[in-house]
């Protein structure tokens, strides 16, 4: 295994493409609209891993954050898909699986030990500078996570870096000299931009059936569930005072006023009887679970009905999640608390993806359409003028300074520049992820007697950049890469 490794040591990736689970209380962002595979419960398998849904919804929340904070909190939907975010998220988790299946194929594991040292070390999870249990179950909570589910979260995480980190081989001075000459070129530049705003398009009836026709199978609802829940309405009990005094003993050190200190018992009596109300709706919710599985609902109880899928779900992400594990071996989900009441959920039926009528798919086929065709345009017009076009023309410009590309987003000028100064071309034209072209011409270049551009993390993350055209490839012909999810 080492050996192998050592040889493939220099696609090292430093920065890992993981979804850690950050916590910003900023909740899940909704995807929009998108196509479903054939595979209910997940969007893609890589070797023997899939990814779900809820994992590719996570991945998509991070990132979004992420390119949120660029945007000072101004980025939208539409903008998102402009950016690929969504290919962004499900490329992820690819590589992510990708990496635990060469894991997985030599045996490499988390120990208990490791994980629970690591997670112990975050300081969200701290009081007073010491990992607190109360504070990390509800830091959990208030994500809308499960213990158990941000630790096997975590487990993948530490996973990948130990795999990764076998194939670390530092950094030489020979590689930070040659890095250092290749970033201290600047150049001097005249450019202009294309957007797919520039392109009006009409399509006819005719083109757009042609379209559908053609791509059927990526146009597919996604998988619906027909439920039936019952509620357990909150209780307001009378608790008796060995009760509370009971519940203070046993709970005062989670009773605390928002300096740390703890609640006398007349202070916290009031959230000592929320809980009890709480623990006494949840044991009738269990009676109330076991007389629904028995059909045996007391008299005038007439269980809700709902269709629901991923996207059109009321519930929270976590709810939704585990009501579309139910299956006809296991139809129904133990009470879940929602809002102050407990639900119990039985699954009636699953209605699997099909391919949508033209009626259904035409908003689908429209985005399509035109987002091929002014692709297409685009291309063509940047073709035909990258040669002749007058633009803006800036000073000398390093890879780093994409605030000096007017027109562009940060995102967007930081990927032309790593484009540009990857290309060997004077003039030419660079197509971003967002769906802009940019038509360029270098008029000036020199070299910068600044050698400090380049250190050693500059060097580990440039030969990481490299495992996306060397170990990635690898271990995609080893092992099947299929995609479920479609329309990203």
């Amino acid at each position: 295994m080492i050996t192998w490794m050592q040889r493939h040591r220099k696609y090292l990736v430093i920065t890992i493409w993981i979804s850690t689970i950050a916590f910003i209380g900023a909740g899940f962002v909704g995807w929009g609209q998108y196509s479903y595979g054939d595979k209910a419960g997940a969007v893609a398998k890589v070797g023997d891993i899939s990814i779900t849904s809820a994992e590719l919804q996570k991945s998509y929340t991070n990132i979004f954050n992420q390119y949120n904070q660029l945007f000072q909190g101004k980025l939208d939907e539409k903008q998102a898909q402009q950016f690929g975010l969504q290919r962004q998220a499900l490329r992820q988790l690819v590589n992510q699986a990708l990496i635990l299946n060469l894991a997985k194929s030599y045996g490499l594991i988390v120990t208990d030990d490791e994980l629970w040292n690591v997670i112990k070390s975050q300081s969200v999870f701290a009081k007073d500078g010491t990992f607190d249990k109360a504070v990390y179950a509800e830091a959990l909570k208030q994500n809308h996570l499960s213990i158990k589910e941000y630790e096997e979260s975590m487990k993948k995480e530490l996973l990948i870096q130990k795999t990764l980190y076998l194939l670390s081989s530092g950094t030489k001075p020979i590689e930070t000299n040659a890095l250092a000459n290749a970033l201290g070129v600047a150049d001097k530049i005249s450019y202009k931009i294309l957007t797919p705003g520039m392109i009006s398009l009409s399509p006819t009836e005719a083109e757009l059936k042609a379209l559908w026709e053609k791509n059927q199978k990526e146009f597919k609802t996604a998988p619906s569930y027909e439920i039936s829940y019952v509620t357990q309405k909150s209780l307001t009990t009378v608790p008796t005072a060995k009760e509370i005094s009971d519940y203070y003993d046993t709970n005062r050190q989670l009773l605390k006023d928002p300096s740390g200190k703890i609640l006398t018992p007349a202070e916290a009596q009031n959230t000592i009887v929320a809980a009890l109300n709480d623990k006494a709706t949840e044991k009738e919710a269990l009676r109330l679970y076991i007389d629904y599985k028995k059909g045996a609902l007391k008299a005038g109880m007439t269980p809700s009905k709902a269709t629901m899928s991923a996207e059109t779900s009321t519930f929270d992400p976590e709810l939704t999640k585990e009501i579309m594990s139910l299956n006809e071996q296991k139809q129904f989900l133990k009470p879940r608390k929602v809002g102050n009441d407990y639900i119990i959920v039985k699954l009636d039926k699953m209605n699997p993806s099909r391919s949508k009528t033209f009626d259904e798919a035409k908003t689908d086929v429209i985005a399509l359409y035109m987002n091929e065709a002014k692709k297409s345009k685009l291309q063509e017009l940047a073709q035909n003028s990258y040669k002749t076009f007058i633009g803006t023309s800036t000073d000398f410009i390093t890879r780093k300074d994409s605030e000096k590309i007017a027109g562009l987003s940060a995102p967007e000028g930081s990927e032309f520049l790593t484009k540009l100064f990857a290309s060997k071309q004077k003039q030419g034209f660079i197509t971003l992820e967002s769906g802009n072209v940019i038509m360029y011409n270098v008029l000036e270049q020199k070299l910068l007697q600044d050698k400090t551009l380049a250190d050693g993390n500059a060097v580990l993350k440039f030969k990481g950049n490299l495992l996306d055209q060397g170990l990635l490839k690898t271990l995609e012909s080893k092992y099947p890469v299929e995609i479920y999810v479609e329309g990203i």
